[in-house]
Formats: structure tokens, C-alpha cells, sequence
């Protein structure tokens, strides 16, 4: 338990730092400079890793994940050893699916997988979108079969919101860009 004194002493230092921050004010605020009250980083509060640190978690994200356009790109070059995998249920591969899609439902993988794709591609798979992990679970089961896999983050649903045309049980279809995922002008980012 602290002293009388100590505490006497850690109020009195604490006195002088208040009166020293207020004549700093007032100096400032005399100088025609506004005070402003310290800010705390919410960005900051946790400090940013190391470059070398950043460089080697950046590439190891890169190299598990592939974006909407990028994979698109990518189809429509024909780039060989890419395989697009729709890992989601019959309905909904039914509603829409990206053109030159596989469809493989992630319990169907282990099954299907060995007879439909060649274990020297690079499986990318899909799902609805950013808040359905099917994906990621589609990418585990072809990773544990030993194909090399990359997810594409955004799923189905940003590859419709890019504008990117899509098929459906009924045909194709397109729909107007979401201005939040891409330029009107639908040319890619170029990110």
C-alpha cells in the first residue's frame, strides 16, 4: 500500500504537469493556434508488422487466393492448367454459374475429382461470396486430394457484381456493374 507521502507526492506531480498543460494551451491558444486534444490511432493501436514480415504474409495470401478479375482475365485467355471449380449446391449452380466452370459440390469432391481434373492444374474454387466459407472448405478437400488450390475471394456474387456475364438453367445473362466493385466503364482495375 502506497504512503501518505507517495500519494502527496504523485498528486502534486500530477498538479504540475495539469498547470504545465494548461499554460502550453494558453501559450497556444495566445499564438492564435488551436489546441487540440491528443488523438489516439485506431489504425495504430496495434503497430504494423515489420516489412519483411508484411512481404512474406502479402505472398502467402497471394498465393492462396485469386480475384474475380484475375481469374476471369484468365478464362478468357484460355490459360492452360487453370481449372474453375463451383463448389456449391445443384439450385444454385442452376440459378447462375461463371462460364467454363466445373461444377463439383464440396461432399462430391474426393468422388468426382480424380476422374474430371488433372492433378497438375491449379484448381481455383468458388462459392457464393465473401460471407460463405464453401470455398475455402472446397479448397481444403482438393488440397488434402493434393492439387495445388487457390480460392477466389468475392465468389459468385462479385463476379456478378463486376458485371461479368454468368449462365443459368435458363441461359445467359449479365447485369448492369455495381459501382462499388468495379468502374461503369468495365475495364478492370488494374489493380
Amino acid at each position: 500500500m502506497p504512503s501518505a507521502a507517495s500519494a502527496a507526492s504523485a498528486a502534486s506531480a500530477a498538479s504540475a504537469a495539469s498547470a504545465a498543460s494548461a499554460a502550453s494551451a494558453a501559450s497556444a491558444a495566445a499564438a492564435g493556434s488551436a489546441v487540440r486534444p491528443e488523438v489516439t490511432s485506431a489504425v495504430l493501436s496495434v503497430p504494423a508488422a515489420d516489412p519483411a514480415v508484411a512481404a512474406a504474409h502479402f505472398a502467402a495470401r497471394l498465393a492462396f487466393e485469386a480475384d474475380v478479375s484475375d481469374v476471369r482475365a484468365d478464362l478468357l485467355a484460355g490459360v492452360p492448367g487453370v481449372v474453375v471449380v463451383d463448389s456449391r449446391s445443384d439450385a444454385a449452380w442452376a440459378q447462375g454459374h461463371i462460364p467454363g466452370a466445373l461444377h463439383i459440390p464440396t461432399a462430391r469432391i474426393a468422388e468426382l475429382a480424380p476422374s474430371l481434373i488433372d492433378p497438375a492444374a491449379t484448381v481455383v474454387t468458388y462459392c457464393w461470396g465473401p460471407g460463405c466459407n464453401g470455398a475455402t472448405r472446397a479448397a481444403l478437400a482438393f488440397a488434402r486430394l493434393g492439387h495445388q488450390v487457390k480460392e477466389m475471394i468475392g465468389g459468385f456474387e462479385y463476379w456478378v457484381r463486376e458485371g461479368f456475364a454468368f449462365e443459368t438453367a435458363q441461359g445467359p445473362e449479365q447485369r448492369r456493374i455495381d459501382d462499388l466493385t468495379a468502374p461503369r466503364s468495365g475495364i478492370s482495375c488494374a489493380c
